[in-house]
């Protein structure tokens, strides 16, 4: 027993015993076979980590290039993509796997999300049959190497405001595609610098003299390794990380494709110049292509989890061998032994809640995946596809902040030795900070989220371009949002889950589920009905909307964020009702609670602020997150064990020896 775990003993508190090939089948899931083929496939490429490390950039390029292509040979890469073409006909297992390689190099995993992710997700989603009996093969097996062109140097995540124009040539029946201006260069473009032979275009399409809107194009960008007449392709050099993938910019100068080119499942062009849609409204049809490609936030996500699992089975197994300072006064005598890391209080406190929000994130990644893999096998019900894309936005947001912060933390608690470069943490901490950028920067993801929630994803919403968007919230009866979630209402259905009744400083309750879902759900819904407000009054005094909705920022991805930890508390809170009993169960639900205490401590000032909170309460919240990480100190090695992270992906000698 450690030091200090004497309260949780005369509690009557148990320990529980933790199965650790159970919690790992759990956590795996359904997915367990493709993850363990992931698994092995990291295991045999191990030396990549070393090869990040000795070789030159683009020595370091090619063996990435070659470890993909392998990888795809196994049919781990293809599991999203039509048994007809090669592929395995299961998109969540193709995120699980996604998902598992983000334990190993981070170059790999982009290379992998660059290649079958994003340039075969959209030959997938946007085009029809002509394009997948024509690519899908190759793609799958890695044949043919291609690029995702849609990010411009002056136009990053305003996507309708893309500045490359594809304009149809009805005599010659083909596109001639153009970068007009140095802010329509295509740039960050992950596989040009070296390696795609073929670029999925984003572009304005001009057809007949008028414009339609932004659609994909298939342009090839290589012959025989060399870059075709027309495409200039510059590479974008070292990266703060991810030096293993050939990012670069590309220009078109007037480079001319056939009229088939055009990825049409949504729209097309006939050979007289006719241009047809079965979505007649244009900010509709481009709402709807850019929402096929939702994929890649959710793996982009999942990735962020993953990488924060590596850190801390770094940090919390240093913890536990790394001994410093006696473990108490008047043993300071030669010889006295030194406490463990992880028996400090303060190392309990900063690398604990952190596991208990990576297990929470696992949980809310499953509920996200599964709702991925719902709709793209089938269901066609457009609020599901709508909730789908602002929970995708929402846990990709938090996810790859995670990484970010956890990587940090777990970098510093394992000191020095954590600079090191054969520890992994340089690696892990420049090669995932891009994860909150790319695939969407956070804020705008969850504004997203912020405004899905105010719209209630009313029909209208999908039909609106940014601006439009912007007046309608704006301009919406919000009496309707703030007469819902008005203070008496909340109040009372607060009130009703506490087993306290409206005894707020009681101890009792909080570790009841019930109370804790009740406390996000308060201040979402609480954020919700002021946001609505600050809109409605600035609206009202005539002030021009976009303004506006500028002012209240702040609050709009605070709203964002309650909603988004709300959900993830959800997801976590059914995973443990679900699981049977047992010592497993225990160690979930004390997870569980650090969790969601760890997170109303956080934002302690608002509930505060607004009620929730008595000065009382606030301070037991605070001394049951100690005892929890108490609690959980003991299991916190079995509890990363169950990630099940192959030794090899571990390399970190000072670390772990």
């Amino acid at each position: 027993m450690a030091p200090d775990d004497t309260s949780a003993a005369a509690s009557g508190y148990v320990q529980p015993e933790i199965d650790v090939k159970a919690l790992a089948r759990l956590l795996d899931g359904e997915y367990a076979e493709i993850r363990d083929l992931v698994r092995s496939n990291l295991t045999a490429h191990a030396s990549v980590l070393e090869d990040a490390e000795r070789l030159g950039m683009d020595a370091f390029r090619e063996r990435v290039r070659d470890i993909v292509v392998e990888m795809a040979g196994t049919g781990q890469t293809g599991m999203g993509f039509p048994a007809a073409y090669g592929g395995g006909d299961d998109i969540g297992a193709s995120v699980a796997a996604f998902e598992t390689l983000a334990f190993g190099d981070l170059s790999v995993l982009v290379k992998v999300g660059v290649q079958f992710g994003l340039f075969g997700g959209a030959i997938l989603h946007l085009g029809t049959a002509r394009h997948h009996d024509t690519y899908l093969p190759d793609l799958i097996a890695g044949r043919l190497m291609g690029c995702f062109a849609m990010t411009e140097t002056g136009h990053g995540s305003n996507v309708q405001a893309l500045g490359t124009v594809a304009r149809y040539d009805a005599d010659a029946q083909e596109f001639v595609v153009t970068t007009e201006g140095d802010a329509a260069r295509k740039d960050y473009i992950g596989n040009a610098a070296r390696h795609a032979e073929l670029a999925v275009v984003f572009a304005q399409l001009e057809v007949g003299g008028e414009a339609r809107g932004v659609h994909a194009l298939l342009v090839p960008l290589r012959s025989g390794g060399e870059v075709v007449p027309g495409v200039e392709i510059e590479d974008d050099g070292r990266k703060m990380g991810l030096n293993g993938v050939d990012n670069g910019r590309i220009r078109f100068h007037d480079v001319r494709v056939p009229r088939e080119a055009l990825l049409n499942r949504f729209a097309d062009v006939t050979p007289d110049g006719t241009y047809v849609s079965s979505i007649d409204n244009p900010n509709r049809r481009f709402f709807t292509m850019v929402g096929t490609l939702v994929q890649g936030r959710v793996c982009v996500g999942g990735a962020g989890v993953g990488v924060a699992k590596v850190a801390l089975t770094l940090a919390v197994k240093y913890a536990v061998r790394r001994r410093q300072f006696e473990a108490s006064t008047g043993t300071s005598a030669a010889g006295a032994e030194e406490q463990l890391l992880l028996d400090y209080g303060m190392h309990q406190r900063r690398l604990l809640p952190l596991l208990a929000r990576t297990y929470a994130l696992h949980f809310a990644q499953d509920t996200v995946r599964g709702q991925l893999h719902d709709v793209f096998s089938g269901d066609d019900d457009p609020q599901a596809r709508r909730r789908l894309e602002s929970r995708a936005a929402g846990t990709k947001a938090l996810g790859t902040w995670h990484a970010t912060r956890t990587v940090q933390e777990c970098r510093e608690a394992c000191g020095g030795a954590g600079y090191l470069a054969v520890n992994r943490f340089a690696a892990l901490k420049a090669d995932s900070d891009v994860f909150t950028t790319f695939e969407g920067d956070n804020h705008v993801l969850l504004q997203l989220v912020a405004k899905g929630l105010l719209t209630d994803h009313a029909s209208e919403f999908e039909d609106l371009d940014q601006l439009g968007m912007v007046r309608y919230v704006t301009g919406l009866a919000v009496e309707t949002v703030i007469e819902k979630t008005s203070a008496h209402k909340l109040l009372e259905r607060v009130r009703d889950l506490l087993p306290g009744g409206d005894e707020w400083d009681r101890e009792a309750g909080l570790l009841d589920s019930e109370y804790q879902l009740a406390m996000l759900r308060y201040r979402e819904e609480h954020m919700l009905a002021g946001l609505a407000r600050r809109l409605k009054a600035g609206v009202d005094r005539g002030r021009d909307p976009g303004a506006v909705f500028s002012q209240v920022q702040d609050h709009v991805i605070a709203l964002a964020r309650a909603h988004v930890e709300r959900l993830v508390l959800e997801s976590f809170v059914d995973a443990c009702k679900t699981h049977p009993d047992g010592g497993n169960k225990v160690a979930l639900g004390l997870l569980c609670d650090l969790f969601a205490l760890s997170t109303i401590e956080a934002d302690r000032a608002w509930f505060m602020e607004h009620g929730r909170l008595t000065v009382q309460r606030s301070k037991a919240i605070s001394r049951e997150v100690n005892d929890l990480c108490r609690k959980i100190r003991p299991l916190a090695v079995d509890l990363v064990d169950a990630w099940a992270i192959p030794p090899r992906m571990l390399r970190a000698p000072d670390l772990l020896a």
